[in-house]
């Protein structure tokens, strides 16, 4: 079984992740409306009946501002550290918080999900691994530096979604405060362009088919730029920009069995698939 993934949402405005496989999926984050969820679901052909669970990475309002919302309407657990929960000031129902640790996976269907840490000034980040058999996909946003839980989990992805925040002559000549500045670029803030770069071609695996760059500036960045950069260097792998105004189109990640041919139709006219 294989993996279905968009970027639904992914800027400072807002992230939310899908992933699932042909009977469930997760959310990773929440932090665009319910009603924006759903719709853009809605545009690709997804059903929210399928998604099963949002985790959250950590508390900042671009993750976790449509959650409560989200999870009270459609009765999903949400997977969230203690000191998350807290700092977030969530007012979720009781029944809906199922808190997680660091590498304790999580079974939702056949989905395997592992939450890890990562470096970011956040009260207990982490970034999450969801594995469908031998198909893993990660989210790797909000990271303020490479650190080895990190790098260890891009060497094992067949897709991933990996911040390119910002280009580092536009954020140093840019409007910002010195002290914003220096937060982004201080290792415990955001990913840059170059920093990006260097993960990927350092620690990509041969088998990785996509890569979807996630959270780009929308002051200190360009799409454009970063595509570029990414593309030469892309050695086979599919390289995306995940919009902070739109989802993104589905992707599939998977080996189907030659006996199995998966439908064009029922997950949107957007949909690409890649057969590893």
């Amino acid at each position: 079984m294989s993996l279905f993934i968009t970027s639904l949402n992914s800027g400072s405005n807002g992230n939310c992740y899908y992933i699932g496989n042909e009977r469930e999926a997760i959310l990773v984050d929440a932090g665009i409306s319910c009603r924006e969820t759903e719709k853009r679901m809605l545009r690709l052909g997804l059903s929210m009946l399928k998604v099963k669970a949002i985790f959250i990475s950590h508390e900042h309002t671009d993750h976790i501002k449509g959650v409560t919302t989200l999870a009270k309407k459609h009765q999903l657990p949400v997977y969230i550290t203690p000191k998350t929960l807290q700092h977030g000031s969530l007012c979720l129902d009781a029944h809906l918080v199922k808190c997680f640790n660091a590498y304790q996976p999580i079974c939702i269907g056949e989905l395997q999900i592992t939450g890890f840490p990562k470096l970011h000034d956040a009260v207990e980040p982490h970034s999450f691994v969801v594995c469908c058999r031998d198909i893993k996909v990660g989210v790797f946003t909000d990271i303020g530096a490479a650190c080895e839980h990190v790098i260890f989990q891009f060497t094992q992805c067949h897709a991933a979604f990996l911040e390119a925040n910002y280009d580092e002559d536009m954020l140093n000549n840019g409007r910002y405060p010195y002290y914003l500045k220096n937060r982004i670029r201080g290792g415990m803030g955001h990913l840059s362009n170059k920093q990006a770069l260097s993960i990927f071609t350092a620690h990509k695996p041969a088998y990785m088919s996509h890569l979807l760059l996630s959270h780009l500036s929308k002051d200190n960045n360009c799409p454009q730029l970063v595509q570029e950069l990414f593309d030469c260097r892309a050695d086979g792998t599919k390289i995306i920009i995940a919009s902070r105004f739109e989802e993104t189109p589905v992707f599939y990640i998977g080996r189907p069995t030659p006996d199995k041919a998966i439908p064009q139709t029922g997950y949107g006219t957007a949909t690409q698939y890649v057969l590893l």
